[in-house]
Order: C-alpha cells, then sequence, then structure tokens
C-alpha cells in the first residue's frame, strides 16, 4: 500500500472551533471572540460522548478548551495527549526523537476528528524527520516549501485521508497537525531534531522544553471581515503580531489534570570523564555503563508538561583549556564544530575597565509571584559589585517605562541607597512592553573609553520578538546586551537571539535558590571579558562559510563555538583576539579532530539562522526567502518556509462525511497563574466598558424573567 510525506510553505491556518470561542468569551478579560449561532453552517460538529465525563459552561472556572457534545449544554475535555522523548547525546551533539500520540475520544462512528497541538522545542533545534504511525503503518514525511506542504494537507484531509503536517511559528515554536481521525482511534506523530549542547559555568546544559509560556501581545487586534481567524490559539492577531492566533494555545492548570503526559530518557556519551550529572527540575535515575555512557531516566514513570527538563554534567576537574574540533565529510564537502572553552581560573589580577551599566527589569504580569521575587534579588545582588568607576541606572517596565535616572550614574552611597530602595518596591502588573523600555536604554550616548553593558531581566513573554530584534540591530552599536531569563518557560529565543545581536550572553534562571550563584559567575564575567575582537584567520581554507560571520566576545566559563563548512581544511586553525589591550592567538589542531555526525545539519541550521537574520538587517525578503529554502530544502530542515507533510494515500474517512477539527491546550507553565497572564493591549477603558454591557445584559435578561413569572 503506497504512502507519501512532503514538506512545504505555509498558508491560512485553522479556525478557532465554536466550544473555544464560548470558553474564552467568558474565561478571559480580552475583547471576545463570539461562537456563531447554533445550528449555524460554521457550527463544529459535535461528539457522541459514552462513558467519557461532561461539563457545563457554568462549571468552568480556569481557561479549558471543551468539545460539543451531543447532549445540549454540556462539553468533553479535549482528548489525552502522551508524549514520550528519547535523546541521545554524543560530545556536543544531541539528538532526539519526540513522540506524541493523539486519541479521538469519540465513540460515535461518524465523529472524525482533527487535532492541532502547539509544542515548544529548543531555539536552535534542526528538525528534519517526520513519521506518522498508524497501527502497524509508518508513513514517512517529506520536505517541501510550506505552502506546498499545506495544499497537500488540506487535499489529503478533504479527501478523507489519514495526514499530519508539522510547522514552524517560531524558530522555537512548532505546531503538528493531524487529520481524520476516526472514533477511538490512535496515531502516532513522531518527529527528529539536533541541537548543540550548551556549555557554560564550567558545567554542561541540555534543556528539552515541555512547556510553551502563555505570551504578551502588544498591538490593536485586527479583524477582516468575512474571513475566518488564521489559528487555534487565544488571542486574535493584531497589527504588530499577525500571527498570534498560532502562537497562543489555550492554557489547561495542573488542578485540571495531566493532559500531557511526558516520558523521558537519555543517554549521554561525553567524550570526556564526568564529575558528576544533575537534573535541575526533575528528580532523574543515572546509571553509568563499562563504556562510560550514561543511561538516564526520569524517576517518575511520566510527569506533566508544566516545566522545562534540564541536564547538567560536569567535567571531572581540569587544570587546561579544552579545545575540541569534530569533523564530517558528507556531499563533498567537510563539515567541522570548533569549541574553545576558555581556562577555569579567575584572573583577579585582570585591570577592570570603567563601565556604565543600565538594568532592565521587566515588572509586567507574567513575572508575578516566583519570578519577580528573583528579579529583584538578581538587582540586589548587582548593585554591591559596581565600582567607584562605574556609572549605573535602573529601568523597569511593564506597559509604561520607569527610569531611576535620566542617564546613568556615578556609583555612589547615595544613588546605591536611592536604587535599593527602588528595587525593594518593584511589584509585578500589566502588559510587557519590552520595546520602548530597550530605545529608552540605547538612548545613552555611547562612550569608546567605557564597557557599556544593558543587562535585561525579563521571562520575555512577547510575540513581537522581530521588533526588538530590528531595533538590536540598528542601534545596540559598540554595547554589549546580556539577557537573563526569569522562571520556568522563558522565551529563549528572544533571550538568546537578543544577546547574539548585542554580542553578549544570556542566561537562565529557573528557581529562587539560583538566582546567587548564577549571578556571581555572570557578574564576574561582566567585570573582565577574556577576549575581544576575536576573528577565524582563514588561510589554508578553501572555500570557507564560518557561522557566526561575527564571533562574540569570550568570556570565563563561555566558548567559543563555530560552525563551518569548507572544500577542504587546513592542518592547523588559528584564532586570534584582543586581551586586556594585548594581542592574542592560540592554534587549534584540525589534523587529528574527530568524526562526528550531524554537523551538516547544525551548520545548515546556524546558516539558515544568519540567513533569517538579514531580514532585521534590511536585506531583499525574496531573496532571503529563496536561499534560506535552499538550505532547508538541501539538508530536509523544518524552517519559517518549509514544512514536513505526511500523507497516507489510502482513504479513512469517507469524503461525504465531515470532520472537525480541535486545537489541543498547553499546560500552564509552572509559576504562572491563569488569572493573572498578559493580554493583548487593549485600554482599560474598553475592560470597564464590557465589563459594564455584560451587567447591563444580565440585569435585562433577569427582568425579562422577573415579568414572565
Amino acid at each position: 500500500m503506497m504512502t507519501e510525506w512532503f514538506f512545504a510553505p505555509r498558508s491560512r491556518f485553522y479556525r478557532l472551533i465554536p466550544g473555544l470561542m464560548l470558553c474564552m468569551v467568558l474565561v478571559t478579560a480580552g475583547p471576545g471572540i463570539f461562537p456563531p449561532e447554533a445550528g449555524s453552517a460554521d457550527s463544529a460538529a459535535t461528539l457522541s460522548t459514552g462513558v467519557i465525563p461532561t461539563m457545563g459552561i457554568n462549571e468552568i472556572t480556569e481557561g479549558a478548551l471543551l468539545f460539543r457534545t451531543n447532549q445540549a449544554g454540556r462539553f468533553t475535555p479535549a482528548p489525552v495527549l502522551k508524549t514520550d522523548v528519547q535523546i541521545a547525546i554524543t560530545g556536543t551533539i544531541a539528538r532526539a526523537t519526540v513522540r506524541q500520540e493523539f486519541t479521538n475520544p469519540s465513540t460515535r462512528k461518524g465523529d472524525w476528528l482533527e487535532g492541532i497541538y502547539v509544542f515548544p522545542l529548543p531555539e536552535t533545534a534542526a528538525v528534519d524527520h517526520l513519521r506518522m504511525k498508524v497501527g502497524e503503518r509508518i508513513i514517512e514525511g517529506q520536505i517541501k516549501e510550506r505552502g506546498e506542504a499545506k495544499k497537500v494537507y488540506e487535499q489529503a484531509k478533504q479527501e478523507g485521508k489519514r495526514t499530519s503536517l508539522l510547522e514552524q511559528e517560531r524558530p522555537n515554536i512548532f505546531t503538528t497537525s493531524v487529520a481524520n481521525i476516526g472514533p477511538g482511534e490512535h496515531i502516532t506523530i513522531e518527529i527528529e531534531y539536533q541541537e548543540t549542547v550548551r556549555y557554560a559555568d564550567e558545567q554542561f546544559h541540555f534543556r528539552f522544553p515541555m512547556a510553551v509560556g502563555q505570551r504578551y501581545i502588544p498591538g490593536t487586534p485586527v479583524i477582516i471581515e468575512g474571513q475566518a481567524p488564521t489559528g487555534s490559539g487565544t488571542v486574535l492577531g493584531t497589527d504588530r503580531v499577525p500571527d498570534a492566533l498560532r502562537i497562543t494555545p489555550p492554557m489547561q492548570s495542573l488542578g485540571q489534570g495531566s493532559i500531557n503526559p511526558v516520558s523521558l530518557s537519555v543517554m549521554l556519551n561525553s567524550g570526556f570523564p564526568i564529575d558528576k550529572v544533575e537534573s535541575a527540575f526533575h528528580p532523574i535515575i543515572t546509571i553509568p555503563d563499562a563504556e562510560g555512557t550514561y543511561h538516564i531516566s526520569l524517576r517518575a514513570d511520566a510527569v506533566p508538561a508544566d516545566r522545562d527538563f534540564q541536564l547538567i554534567w560536569h567535567p571531572a576537574p581540569r587544570t587546561e583549556p579544552i579545545a575540541t574540533v569534530f569533523t564530517e565529510q558528507s556531499n563533498g564537502e567537510t563539515y567541522a564544530m570548533l569549541m574553545l572553552v576558555p581556562p577555569t581560573q579567575h584572573n583577579e589580577k585582570a585591570p577592570r575597565v570603567p563601565r556604565d551599566l543600565t538594568f532592565l527589569i521587566d515588572t509586567s504580569g507574567s513575572m508575578a509571584g516566583p519570578s519577580i521575587d528573583q528579579a529583584k534579588r538578581a538587582l540586589a545582588a548587582a548593585l554591591p559589585r559596581l565600582s567607584m568607576q562605574d556609572r549605573f541606572n535602573i529601568i523597569q517596565f511593564n506597559h509604561t517605562v520607569r527610569s531611576l535616572f535620566a542617564v546613568p550614574q556615578p556609583v555612589t552611597t547615595t544613588t546605591i541607597k536611592q536604587a535599593i530602595r527602588y528595587t525593594e518596591h518593584l511589584s509585578a502588573d500589566g502588559g510587557t512592553e519590552v520595546l520602548p523600555a530597550l530605545r529608552q536604554a540605547l538612548r545613552s550616548p555611547e562612550d569608546k573609553s567605557r564597557l557599556q553593558q544593558i543587562i535585561l531581566l525579563t521571562d520575555g513573554q512577547v510575540g513581537n520578538e522581530d521588533e526588538l530584534f530590528e531595533v538590536l540591530h540598528q542601534r545596540v552599536g559598540n554595547r554589549r546586551l546580556f539577557t537573563i531569563g526569569i522562571g520556568s518557560t522563558p522565551n529563549g529565543h528572544l533571550m538568546r537571539k537578543a544577546a547574539e545581536f548585542g554580542r553578549g550572553t544570556f542566561t537562565y534562571i529557573g528557581k529562587v535558590d539560583e538566582v546567587e550563584r548564577k549571578l556571581e559567575g555572570l557578574f564576574k564575567k561582566l567585570e573582565r571579558p577574556v577576549l575581544g575582537d576575536i576573528t577565524l584567520n582563514q588561510a589554508g581554507w578553501s572555500g570557507l562559510e564560518q557561522y557566526p560571520a561575527k564571533i562574540t566576545d569570550l568570556y570565563e566559563g563561555e566558548p567559543i563555538v563555530l560552525a563551518l563548512k569548507a572544500h577542504s581544511l587546513p592542518l592547523q586553525a588559528m584564532l586570534h583576539g584582543q586581551a586586556g589591550g594585548h594581542s592574542w592567538s592560540h592554534p587549534i589542531s584540525l589534523n587529528h579532530a574527530a568524526a562526528q555526525g550531524g554537523l551538516s545539519v547544525y551548520w545548515a541550521r546556524q546558516k539558515i539562522s544568519s540567513l533569517m537574520d538579514e531580514a532585521y538587517k534590511g536585506g531583499p525578503d525574496e531573496a532571503t526567502k529563496r536561499s534560506v529554502l535552499d538550505v532547508a530544502l538541501a539538508h530536509h530542515l523544518v524552517s519559517q518556509y518549509t514544512s514536513l507533510v505526511a500523507v497516507d494515500i489510502t482513504p479513512a474517512r469517507p469524503v461525504d462525511m465531515p470532520g472537525s477539527e480541535q486545537g489541543q491546550p498547553t499546560h500552564l507553565a509552572s509559576g504562572q497563574d491563569l488569572g493573572a497572564l498578559p493580554k493583548t493591549a487593549v485600554g482599560w477603558q474598553l475592560q470597564i466598558l464590557l465589563g459594564l454591557s455584560a451587567l447591563m445584559l444580565a440585569a435585562w435578561l433577569w427582568g425579562l424573567q422577573k415579568d414572565a413569572a
């Protein structure tokens, strides 16, 4: 029996189902999305409940996604989704396989459903495989332009064929759609991706995101008459974030049960002796074998997807730097990954350079609770480390921007006391308007005689990343931007990419007891950069393509990692830079580099990221798109312009029997409160008007009932 998979560009997405629309009108404080009249052409197909428990609208206490049933006024919760993750780490390359099981809970013969699920992946992930399993059948996906893949998916759906589509919404947010799931049927979707392990603070880090944090969506909601909403999310697209409906999945708290139980296992072969392996947020079981490979699994069979999984391993104590080069031969080209880890000893005698430090602290509603406490502790830890030769300022932001000083002020006992009092009174409320705060920080004049460092403390839960990147590209100049991600699920893509544009670093703080330790290391790095103005000598290379093209500064605990492609490699590579005002160079042997699979995919992912950055630099959109397509199609990668699609060409649903689409909710991230989640940027006047209108309508209906009685 023939099967096919395809990969293609993007077109329009899915209509919100009436059950979701009605639920969101009742639960959220933002502008409503009203359901169609009962029995209208747009009403979704109902579900036959069987033994599945139902609930009424008045029983909803928190955000939820419900399906209509054959009982008037009763709804069923969304189907349970099961996820299994298997990860293999060799050296600095991590390869992950993610299996997700979709279930149609209906027992009625005609209930053919479409599932839509939004899920996070690491922002540096390179997705290159997709499979769909139906019973014993395995259908392999193919990669095509996004629009073409979408057409193939829609056509297969209309023809009653089982089909699946994997699309990228952001570099760290993906959606999987599965059409024509029969009553009681299970379909498993399997994706594969790879990424590079991160090294910082004398330890290696691997993070697997398990939750999509709720994002603040700035701008004015935009409704196009006669056109269905393009997404399955909970917030309408705005003039500033047109695709909001694609990145705001419905949320469900842990009190409503585990809607996405996750099982996870890891095989770790680091390539060097390990001192300790630990998980930051999940209890694990770790068993080493005779070959030095560590077999790791969650202590529980499954955990709720409410926080990211993070694995950390510490190299055995060493006195020399670690220099690592891996190479791969693929399609007549040589790919290499070069990593240089700086010395572990802190040089207290290195001279300190005068600095201007600006602290940007997020005080929006999404930071309420543990996140704002962590941010305040972080700021309190930074202030005492300032020296008399430094200048500083504090800017807080939510829906407004407040600055302690107009421009950075000298460090004195008076200004530090002002800053401490200012920090103690910070509280979280309102929207996350990062852009005006960033512009305010960049207004200070550049001073080449001083290190100018901006430190951004936020959860980064916003949808207008592109606006921020564009401003950074245009105005950051010689300043350095350092981002500190606060909370259980920070927007890693925004934080890491912003730091990359600012030639700084990204620090993730997930727990309050991590603040002091992590910030101690960060502030040491900021005080004394190890190297600056770093370049790779291209002598001896043939046809070299290097990413990133501009190397960031080298700080203690932060390695240099380069993705390279060339027709041939020299026997030795040479890095140059500036250390404390003096020239520096370091040779690296390529003659005996270890072989490592997956480097061509890693290089392709880095090139795509670099090409996408051209959009923020004013590059031609069509030329950028064509270049991304060439790389993504050649390396079988999901990107903004390519998607993976799988089609079982044997029809499963009778074509005269319509199917209905359902959006899958995700768990609310740990530490977030549904009542305090960010909303679209709607003024308080409109909120009051909507509330008064609802009260007047309720009073009128009560009066009618009283008169009738």
